[in-house]
C-alpha cells in the first residue's frame, strides 16, 4: 500500500516515477551543460562580434547572476504553480533561449538568449532536486540523488571538451544547435510524464521580498565576479558587494518576521540541514575555485590549448559522475558521515600536491591528482546534501533546496573570486622590477615565471584551507540519519 501511495500524484492519479526522473535528469543535464560550454569559445565569440574579453565574459557572469536570482524564487513558484508544470516551463525557457542564441546576429541578442536560458536553468535545478526528494522515500533518496549527481557531474566534465571540439570542427552556433534536439526530447518526455506531485496553494508573490532577494544576490554575485579583473579595492567590487550584503540582511530580517515567508530561512533551525549546507558550500568553494585556476596554469605555464586543458581535466570531472551513483547507494546503507569524512580526506590530499606545481610537473601526475580530489568531491557533495534534506519535513524541502542551492551559488562565486585575486596579487607582488627586463631579459623571464608559480601556490594553499575546514565540519555530521521527511 505504501508503494502505491508513493506513485500517486497530488491529484491522486498514478504516474510513472521512473520516466519522470528520466525527463527531469535529462533536462537538468542540458541546462548544466550549457553553463560550462562557453569558456573555450570566448576567443571565437570575441572575433565574431568584435567585443572585448570583459564584455564576452558577461555571457557567463550574466548567466550565473540570473541563476542566483531565480533559485530563491523557486520555492514560491513550486508552491504556487506545481512542480510538473514548472519544470516543463523551465525547459520551454531554456529551449527558447537556445534557439535564440543559435540564430543570434549580434552580441546583445546572444546575451539576451543567455539570460533566457539562465531563467530556465535557475528554475530547473531546485525544482529537480525538490521533486526527486519528494517522490522517493528517505531510504531511497541517496540512490536517486546519486543519479542526479551523475548528470550534474558529467555535464561540466563534457562541456569544455565538447565545446572545444565543436568550435574546431564547426562554429560557435553549434554550441547551441547541439542543445536544441536534446532539450526538445526532455520537454516532450516531460510533457508526457512530469506530473504535479506536490500540493499547491494560491498565494500572492511577495514583491518586496522578491526585489530584496534579486537586488541582494544579484549585486553580491556581480561584485565577486569583478574581483578577478579589478581587484578587491575597486569601487565596482566594493559597492555591489556592500549594497548586496545590506539588501540580503534586510531580506533575511523580513523573512524571519513574516508568517508566510517568501523563503523559509527557519530551515537553519534544523542542525543537520545547517551543517550539510555549510559543508556543501565549503566543498563547492574548494572545487569551483580550483576548476577556474588550474586551466589558467595549464594554458599560461604549460602552453596548452583550451581544448588540451579541457581534456586534462576531463577524467577528474568524469570521476564525480562515476562516483555519484555509487556514493548515493552507500549513503542509503551507511549514512553521510563516514562518506563525507573519507571524501574530505581525499579532497585535501588531492589538493596539496598543487601547491608544488612547476613548469615540468608531469601531465599524468596532474591528471591523477585531480581525479583523486574530484573523487573526494563526489563522495561529499550529494550524500551531504541528501542528509540535510532528509532532516527536513516534506513541506520544507522546496525551501531547503532553494536555500542550499543559493548558498552554493554564492559560495562558488566567493571561492573563485578569492583564489583568482590571490593568484593575481601574489604574482604582481613577486614580479621582478621592470629595469631587469632591459638589463637581463632571461633573468626577468625566469623571475616572472617564478612569480606566476608563486601565485598559483598561494591560490592552491587557500583551496587546501577550504578543504581542511570541510574536513573538520564532516565530523559534525550524525552517522545515524535524522529523518524529518515523514513528520
Amino acid at each position: 500500500m505504501a508503494e502505491k501511495q508513493q506513485t500517486l500524484d497530488a491529484n491522486g492519479k498514478p504516474y510513472n516515477r521512473t520516466m519522470m526522473m528520466v525527463a527531469i535528469i535529462l533536462g537538468l543535464f542540458m541546462s548544466v551543460l550549457s553553463s560550462t560550454m562557453l569558456a573555450t569559445a570566448y576567443p571565437t565569440l570575441m572575433d565574431s562580434f568584435d567585443v572585448s574579453t570583459s564584455t564576452v565574459q558577461w555571457l557567463t557572469t550574466g548567466y550565473m547572476m540570473v541563476n542566483g536570482v531565480m533559485i530563491p524564487i523557486s520555492a514560491w513558484l513550486i508552491s504556487r504553480f506545481g512542480s510538473g508544470a514548472l519544470f516543463n516551463t523551465a525547459m520551454f525557457f531554456f529551449l527558447g533561449g537556445s534557439i535564440l542564441a543559435w540564430t543570434a546576429t549580434s552580441f546583445g541578442m546572444l546575451f539576451a538568449a543567455r539570460v533566457i536560458q539562465a531563467v530556465g536553468a535557475g528554475i530547473a535545478m531546485p525544482v529537480a532536486q525538490t521533486v526527486l526528494l519528494s517522490i522517493y522515500p528517505p531510504d531511497r533518496r541517496g540512490a536517486v540523488m546519486g543519479m542526479m549527481g551523475l548528470a550534474i557531474g558529467l555535464a561540466p566534465a563534457i562541456g569544455p571538451t565538447l565545446s572545444g571540439w565543436l568550435i574546431d570542427n564547426y562554429n560557435w552556433r553549434a554550441l547551441f544547435s547541439t542543445l536544441i534536439p536534446f532539450t526538445i526530447l526532455a520537454l516532450v518526455v516531460g510533457l508526457i510524464f512530469n506530473k504535479k506531485v506536490l500540493a499547491t496553494k494560491k498565494s500572492n508573490l511577495d514583491w518586496i521580498s522578491a526585489a530584496e532577494s534579486t537586488l541582494g544576490f544579484g549585486l553580491l554575485l556581480y561584485g565577486f565576479s569583478q574581483v578577478g579583473d579589478n581587484g578587491w579595492g575597486d569601487p565596482t567590487v566594493i559597492a555591489p558587494i556592500l549594497i548586496g550584503v545590506i539588501a540580503i540582511a534586510i531580506f533575511v530580517y523580513r523573512q524571519l518576521h513574516l508568517e508566510n515567508p517568501f523563503l523559509e530561512l527557519r530551515v537553519f533551525k534544523t542542525r543537520d540541514f545547517t551543517i550539510s549546507a555549510i559543508l556543501s558550500s565549503d566543498v563547492n568553494m574548494a572545487m569551483v575555485g580550483v576548476e577556474m585556476v588550474l586551466p589558467i596554469y595549464l594554458q599560461t605555464i604549460r602552453g596548452d590549448s583550451a581544448l588540451e586543458s579541457g581534456l586534462t581535466l576531463l577524467p577528474g570531472a568524469l570521476m564525480i559522475g562515476i562516483a555519484s551513483p555509487i556514493t548515493g547507494r552507500l549513503f542509503d546503507k551507511y549514512g553521510a558521515k563516514h562518506l563525507a569524512t573519507a571524501g574530505m580526506i581525499l579532497l585535501t590530499l588531492g589538493t596539496i600536491p598543487f601547491l608544488f606545481l612547476t613548469k615540468e610537473t608531469p601531465l599524468l601526475f596532474i591528471i591523477v591528482t585531480y581525479c583523486i580530489r574530484m573523487l573526494g568531491v563526489g563522495m561529499v557533495m550529494m550524500p551531504t546534501s541528501t542528509a540535510g534534506m532528509n532532516a527536513l519535513p516534506t513541506n520544507m524541502i522546496s525551501h531547503g533546496t532553494a536555500v542550499n542551492n543559493t548558498a552554493r551559488q554564492v559560495a562558488s562565486s566567493v571561492g573563485t573570486a578569492i583564489l583568482i585575486s590571490i593568484l593575481t596579487n601574489v604574482t604582481k607582488d613577486d614580479m621582478p622590477a621592470k629595469h631587469v627586463l632591459h638589463n637581463n631579459p632571461l633573468v626577468y623571464k625566469e623571475g616572472a615565471q617564478n612569480a606566476v608559480l608563486n601565485g598559483y601556490s598561494a591560490a592552491f594553499s587557500i583551496a587546501v584551507l577550504f578543504c581542511l575546514v570541510g574536513w573538520g565540519l564532516s565530523y559534525l555530521l550524525k552517522q545515524k540519519q535524522t529523518v524529518g521527511g515523514d513528520k
